[in-house]
């Protein structure tokens, strides 16, 4: 198949690429400021908020969307732009190219719903950066429908492994004992392993499950605080201390925090129907991803 992944040189859109190419499809990569290492595929260096952002006139059976900036961007002229906005100018380019278009969403949008998650939850997002990126998927269900083109939405719990945040925010900062974890950690969080949801991205498009919607997490919310240090326990590290809310806003920026200090928890039931988790629990994962850091 052809396929282009906007946000390709990101730590998901990185590992996706590289799979989608070794599998035999033909990959298109829009990459804006990071460099993608990868040369067995064709890359594009862009920024999808240019309205005069110029691709190729190909057709594609499948548009994986992951670009987006972070929950850690404080400034809401910005989160718009690029996660709104973007999106926007980017599906008016490509609506007449593409025959399966995927939206990578995060678990934000279901703000702090009770009981166990799942696609049928309502969507309430609690946070701008989350209402945004609601709007751009409510956005681009209705474009796609006008225009024909199946929509399928992917809802990515915290996605851990070698590199990433796992890596950047935690292990390194860790390190320095400059980590340490907001509020008291005894929230739940939905933990999956960037290898996981590579692989469930690509059997959606292969198995063409179009006009749906999936949770990729792993089987077993977890505890804030029981992920990390497990991680240290691994690491033969210190358990870090905690910060108070306030004062992790200040550094992280309120979205950031109150995102991750939401305890919600998830059921992968549905998209486990499609695809077998190879780290069916973050114990799994994370001890291969000390593993490959060693």
């Amino acid at each position: 198949m052809k396929i282009l992944v906007t946000g390709a040189a990101g730590f998901i859109g990185s590992k996706l690429v590289v799979a989608l190419s070794e599998k035999g499809h033909e990959v298109t990569a829009l990459i804006h400021e990071k460099n993608l290492e990868y040369n067995l595929i064709q890359k594009i260096r862009c920024d999808i908020t240019d309205p005069n952002l110029a691709l190729s006139d190909d057709q594609y059976d499948i548009v994986y969307h992951l670009a987006a900036v972070t929950p850690l961007e404080k400034d809401k002229k910005v989160l718009k732009k690029v996660n709104y906005d973007g999106t926007v100018n980017l599906f008016n380019i490509i609506k007449n190219q593409t025959k399966f278009f995927v939206y990578i969403n995060g678990l934000g949008v279901f703000g702090g719903a009770e009981g166990i998650v799942n696609e049928m939850t309502p969507l309430k997002p609690h946070t701008d950066y989350a209402k945004i990126r609601l709007d751009a998927q409510k956005y681009l269900e209705l474009q796609c429908k006008e225009n024909s083109i199946p929509f399928t939405v992917v809802y990515l719990g915290e996605v851990y492994g070698n590199g990433g945040w796992f890596t950047s925010e935690f292990l390194e900062r860790l390190k320095k004992n400059k980590f340490k974890i907001p509020k008291s950690g005894e929230y739940y969080r939905n933990f999956v392993h960037v290898d996981d949801v590579v692989n469930a991205l690509i059997t959606i498009g292969e198995k063409n499950a179009v006009n749906d919607s999936f949770i990729v997490t792993d089987g077993q919310p977890a505890q804030f605080k029981e992920f990390i240090n497990f991680a240290c326990d691994l690491l033969g590290l210190k358990h870090p201390g905690g910060v108070p809310t306030f004062l992790a806003k200040v550094v992280l920026g309120g979205d950031f925090v109150k995102l991750l200090t939401t305890s919600i928890r998830t059921s992968n039931e549905k998209i486990s129907r499609l695809y077998e988790f190879k780290f069916p629990s973050y114990q799994h994962g994370i001890q291969k991803v000390i593993s490959e850091i060693n």
